[in-house]
């Protein structure tokens, strides 16, 4: 129509509706307890918990690159994700959307796991000797490939029976640290739950973000009890694993001011 080949544009007729949003069950702090319980010892505990920790995308951890860590400062550099191609195989392809291309704040927990994840591709290197594929992935195959996403579902569910956990998908982990505070975290666009509020976090609150959630993950039965305690059981939440957070925030051209309570015992 603009090159006035022809004289109207009959897609405008097309009505479309409404898609209807995709259900999600995010893991309760509970199960997300059992599941880092399960996790433990696997070959690929350090990618499991980036995946709960800090809501990686599945594409994101299986081409995260060790150049992308700095283990030092505690962070990672997202740029790439990798999928399956018809024409090239499993391809490193751009980020979902610019704003998926991020640096975030990784969790003292996940820096012990993946520093001991990188002695074991040592060891694994070393065993494997000529046979090594120098693919430069943190998570790859036992022979330095890299890893197929339908391979890790298929590991994810055999730790979610082993856990006895309902079945939920890879992508619903990302909804277990779902809060308007870590929006950045999670490289979203934006936030349509929000009521199109926009909030831009700076980067140190992706630090208390991922700091209230290990907090809130941690489990109290391996905690000594304090004075004054008494045999009070500790306290278990069926609700959704959500981040607290006081932080409020405003948009610069909204008038509205959200105050993100707290959802955790």
């Amino acid at each position: 129509m603009r090159e006035e080949e022809i004289p109207r544009n009959v897609a405008r007729n097309v009505r479309m509706g409404t898609p209807r949003a995709r259900r999600f069950e995010p893991l309760t702090v509970e199960e997300a307890r059992d599941l880092l319980t399960v996790v433990s010892g696997h070959r690929l505990q350090a990618l499991f918990e980036l995946a709960l920790r800090t809501g990686l995308r599945k594409g994101e951890l299986l081409c995260l690159r060790w150049e992308d860590n700095d283990l030092t400062g505690g962070t990672a550099s997202i740029r790439r994700t990798l999928q399956r191609t018809n024409s090239s195989g499993l391809t490193a392809l751009p980020t979902k959307t610019q704003s998926s291309e991020r640096r975030i704040a990784l969790p003292t927990e996940c820096l012990h796991s993946v520093r001991d994840h990188r002695e074991q591709q040592g060891r694994e290197r070393e065993a494997t000797g000529k046979g090594w594929s120098d693919s430069g992935y943190v998570f790859t195959r036992p022979d330095g490939q890299p890893i197929e996403g339908a391979t890790l579902i298929r590991h994810f569910n055999t730790l979610l029976r082993r856990a006895t956990l309902r079945r939920i998908r890879f992508h619903d982990l990302r909804h277990g640290v779902e809060l308007v505070v870590i929006k950045e975290l999670l490289g979203h666009a934006h936030i349509g739950v929000t009521a199109t509020v926009y909030a831009h976090v700076r980067f140190h609150l992706q630090r208390d973000a991922i700091d209230l959630l290990g907090n809130a993950l941690h489990d109290p039965k391996k905690t000594s009890s304090r004075p004054g305690d008494g045999d009070e059981p500790p306290l278990r939440s069926t609700r959704p694993l959500t981040l607290p957070s006081t932080t409020a925030v405003r948009h610069p051209r909204s008038p509205i001011r959200m105050n993100l309570a707290g959802l955790l015992p």
